[in-house]
């Protein structure tokens, strides 16, 4: 008996936590969930470019982010939240199946494909190799940069950072929208001053309410600005029709092939690096890093997300991923796999209550991204940028997040910047000043300098 519970503790850690506070765990996840909740709503609409049919893939997006958020929290026990991946879902749709002209079911064929790849990899601990090799200021740097990257989302979703062709940025109108989040934005930092638990989430409902409110007045104004009532409140649709649709048959063609293994190689560069800048600068600002600088549980974690790209593309979506959002739950005090089972149960109740949780506008969101990324920020504090190998990299990293709108591109620039420095400061210093800079982290540049030229 004890045998068989030290098997189960050790297959799902989660079991082993005795003293946690579920009532934290829940309010964390739903949180989370409500903060990437637009997923139900933005994926459908960019995959259905492709002919899917949304009402299908409203279903499998919420079926592939709870069985994602179910294999994070059960067998690595860590707060964070699956579904399918913005940029990678863009790519799906615009880049491989309308650019390219290869169908859908031939491009969820390369993501299960990759998904197959990642657990290869993260059974050999390769990518754990990866997480594990960045330097401790390069990830705290990958922390403050996601916080960067999240709230410039949060000021873009909301309308008060625009487009503009002279100076690429500019400050938007302070239309209803803006009102909306700034409200939002100053009741999350007043709670959160009076260390009220949820102040988040309060934001996020206050947030909703007072936009909702204003498309009961003014629904056409509203519209033009994404804002809209909830259509309903029940709705179902069935995943069959995607469901069980990868096609190995173009693989087989010498003439598909090469362009096959393309599209291949750039889900595999993309979600690898995105996922583990994710894991690395939430774990960071979720104290889940050692001593040592090791993850604590990240070979799991970056299973779990593995088998989720899996079984996700087999349900008939793009790459499901770990997201960035799952940030505002840790610091909602999620702490354990129950944060990550909790966001799993609401995207399952989603399917049933799809029209809700899609009518909670961007506004309302915008609030949570920006004041989290306001406390993931301050990780930067402690940077040692008195050390220029170390601090100019950490400040690549940083801005290259935020001003490339990619969590992977930003970390390429901090690991090229850290390699190219420490190598050269090392040819040219002293013996017992010379920076021991990992092979791993030399692999990697040479990975990012490949991926440059040739994507």
């Amino acid at each position: 008996m004890n045998q068989e519970a030290t098997f189960m503790q050790k297959l799902f850690p989660l079991l082993t936590n005795k003293d946690v506070d579920k009532k934290t765990e829940m309010m964390a996840g739903l949180t989370t969930f409500l903060t990437m909740a637009y997923i139900i709503a933005v994926n459908p609409s960019i995959l259905s470019e492709t002919g899917m049919p949304a009402g299908a893939l409203v279903t499998s997006t919420c079926l592939g982010a709870a069985i994602g958020c179910f294999i994070m929290g059960l067998i690595a026990d860590m707060p964070f939240a699956l579904a399918s991946g913005m940029g990678l879902n863009a790519y799906f749709a615009y880049t491989v199946v309308l650019g390219m002209g290869v169908s859908w079911e031939v491009a969820l064929t390369a993501v299960f494909v990759e998904g197959i790849i990642f657990i290869i990899l993260s059974l050999c601990k390769v990518r754990e190799a990866v997480v594990n090799a960045i330097p401790k200021n390069l990830k705290l740097a990958v922390s403050g940069g996601i916080g960067l990257f999240i709230a410039f989302i949060g000021l873009v979703n909301c309308g008060l950072v625009v487009n503009n062709d002279s100076t690429l940025v500019s400050m938007g109108h302070f239309t209803p929208a803006v009102i909306v989040t700034c409200v939002g934005l100053v009741i999350t930092a007043v709670l959160s001053k009076k260390n009220i638990r949820g102040s988040i989430l309060i934001g996020i409902v206050v947030s909703s309410l007072l936009a909702w409110g204003y498309a009961l007045m003014n629904p056409e104004a509203a519209a033009n600005l994404g804002i809209y009532l909830p259509s309903g409140v029940f709705k179902f649709e069935s995943p069959a029709p995607i469901v069980n649709k990868i096609d190995f048959g173009y693989i087989t063609h010498p003439d598909s092939m090469f362009q096959f293994i393309t599209v291949l190689c750039t889900f595999l560069f993309v979600d690898f690096f995105d996922t583990v800048g994710t894991v690395v600068g939430v774990a960071s600002k979720a104290n889940m890093v050692d001593e040592d600088g090791k993850v604590k549980n990240v070979g799991r974690a970056l299973l779990a997300d593995a088998f989720a790209t899996t079984i996700g593309s087999w349900l008939g979506v793009s790459t499901v991923t770990t997201y960035v959002e799952s940030s505002t739950g840790v610091l909602e005090g999620g702490k354990t796999g129950y944060t990550a089972i909790t966001v799993g149960v609401l995207f399952l109740l989603a399917m049933f209550f799809s029209p809700i949780f899609i009518a909670v506008p961007s506004c309302a969101t915008a609030p949570a991204l920006i004041y989290v990324g306001y406390l993931m920020l301050s990780a930067v504090k402690d940077i040692d940028f008195g050390d220029i190998t170390e601090g100019v990299p950490a400040f690549m990293a940083i801005g290259g997040m935020a001003l490339t709108y990619s969590i992977g591109d930003g970390l390429t620039l901090g690991v090229l910047s850290y390699v190219f420095i420490n190598v050269l400061y090392n040819l040219i210093a002293p013996k017992e000043d010379r920076k021991h800079v990992s092979v791993v982290m030399i692999i990697l540049a040479i990975l990012f300098i490949l991926k440059l030229w040739f994507m």
